[in-house]
């Protein structure tokens, strides 16, 4: 059982290589799952809207890179403190552990209130500024409304699903996470498309419906989210056999060294993905000239590309387990053997997922979407950006160890400089000549280097940091 390997690291018992092995497995497997259940929610939803049209694709596609930036700044302040849980259950301190996750609690729901209140005033500015047309405008502002309405939700089920992987539990999330994948999933039948007669064994049935389109998308992944977060943190705090909350004495209200040890962390990571997510903004202010055709297509590739890479990130959220309760237990070899196995196998994995999305990049634009143009620059865009998926796993393993390490400074600028410095210049250079191919040839290209940067970090920087 992984809990068992967990207790040697914590309690100093050596683990040789095949037990390190199956640690990394045992941790991955069921983080990895999670994710891909996440990217299967994500294809169907796309292919549900692209059902409807070009410009419905494309008005979602227009703000999604907003959507991500509220969601990249919640979850840097979430991982804050969560990998202070991993640091403390490391070192055998389970309840300073609790009390990070009482005040882990009140400071992120705090946060989500704020970025819901600039969430819905910037609602309906947003698809103007970003240069959409009129003909998706309105259904773009309404998505993003809805989903700033829904922040809360998004980032308490982030928020325990990753203490609760911290603190070595890796399944429930997963298992939440597929549920919300099928919930989302009937929710969606039910609110993006109106009322319809249904042949089912020769039987006519009226399936009833919403009809929202793009609106009935955004509020069924709300829904799923809210029910799933109430199920996330019950479980954390009622049923978490290491982060169950009792009577024993412990504030809801921040503290100074909490906030300032979440604050070492987050910042760099916050600041990182608003960068990042400015510059992804920055990203569709250069496709959106190209047309609808061409948002619709990155929009889809992009949600495409995602099989590719999510079990990286997968390996990276072990990665973050192992690397911090090994540094908690001030076991710093160790650290340094699970950061090596978990970039070696995310990059082997990458490269497998590589091939196959090289091969079957057709059938998946095919499901994503019926319309025959945006099909065929969906398939460039994913056979080109194949090259780069062994190396975009480095990258994102390797930072999930950093993360776990607690030195999130200088990855953070590495990843800042190499998306600004290489992707956005290449991009804005190939882009008037080449069209959307020559956004995703400077996506692959920055995400080799990034990716080469990030292992010289990992082979000689100095990221382990003592407690």
């Amino acid at each position: 059982m992984s809990g068992d390997l967990l207790q040697y690291i914590r309690t100093g018992v050596p683990l040789n290589l095949k037990q390190q092995l199956r640690l990394t497995i045992q941790l991955s497997t069921p983080a990895i799952m999670a994710q891909l259940s996440s990217i299967v929610m994500q294809y169907i939803d796309a292919s549900m809207v692209g059902s409807l049209g070009a410009d419905a694709s494309a008005s979602i596609g227009l703000v999604s890179t907003s959507t991500w930036l509220f969601w990249g700044i919640g979850s840097a302040a979430a991982t804050g403190f969560s990998v202070q849980v991993a640091h403390s259950i490391g070192a055998g301190d389970n309840k300073r552990a609790r009390n990070i996750l009482r005040q882990a609690l009140t400071s992120i729901l705090l946060l989500s209130l704020t970025l819901l209140v600039i969430g819905c005033s910037i609602s309906h500015s947003l698809p103007m500024w970003l240069g959409g047309t009129p003909s998706i405008t309105k259904d773009a502002t309404s998505y993003f409304l809805i989903f700033s309405l829904s922040i809360p939700f998004f980032l308490l089920n982030y928020l325990g699903g990753s203490m609760l992987r911290c603190s070595g539990n890796m399944h429930i999330p997963s298992i939440l996470n597929v549920l919300m994948c099928v919930l989302d999933v009937i929710l969606n039948l039910f609110l993006i498309f109106p009322s319809r007669e249904l042949s089912i064994l020769g039987w006519n049935i009226i399936f009833p419906g919403a009809g929202l389109g793009v609106i009935g998308a955004a509020l069924g992944t709300a829904l799923a989210e809210l029910v799933i977060a109430i199920a996330m943190i019950g479980f954390l705090c009622f049923r978490s056999p290491v982060m169950k909350l009792t009577l024993e004495q412990g504030s809801f209200l921040p503290e100074k060294r909490c906030i300032r040890n979440a604050l070492h962390i987050s910042l760099p990571m916050g600041g990182e993905h608003i960068v990042l997510c400015a510059a992804q903004i920055m990203t569709t202010v250069i496709v959106a000239p190209l047309g609808t055709l061409s948002i619709a297509a990155n929009s889809f590739a992009i949600t495409a590309e995602s099989l590719c890479y999510m079990p990286g990130y997968g390996i990276a959220d072990a990665a973050t387990t192992l690397v911090g309760q090994s540094i908690g237990a001030k076991r710093t070899d160790l650290a340094r053997r699970f950061a090596r196995i978990t970039v070696l196998m995310g990059m082997a994995i990458m490269t497998f997922m590589a091939v196959v999305m090289y091969v079957a990049a057709p059938l998946m634009m095919v499901i994503m979407t019926p319309n025959v143009e945006v099909q065929a620059l969906g398939v460039m865009a994913l056979r080109t950006e194949a090259f780069a998926e062994p190396m975009f796993a480095a990258a994102i393993v390797a930072y999930g160890v950093f993360v776990g390490a607690g030195d999130t400074l200088i990855p953070s600028g590495m990843n800042l400089f190499s998306i600004w410095a290489v992707r956005l210049t290449l991009a804005a250079w190939l882009a008037p000549t080449m069209g959307l191919q020559g956004v995703w040839i400077a996506m692959c290209i920055e995400l080799c280097f990034r990716g080469s940067i990030f292992l010289i970090r990992l082979r000689w920087g100095k990221w382990i940091k003592t407690l």
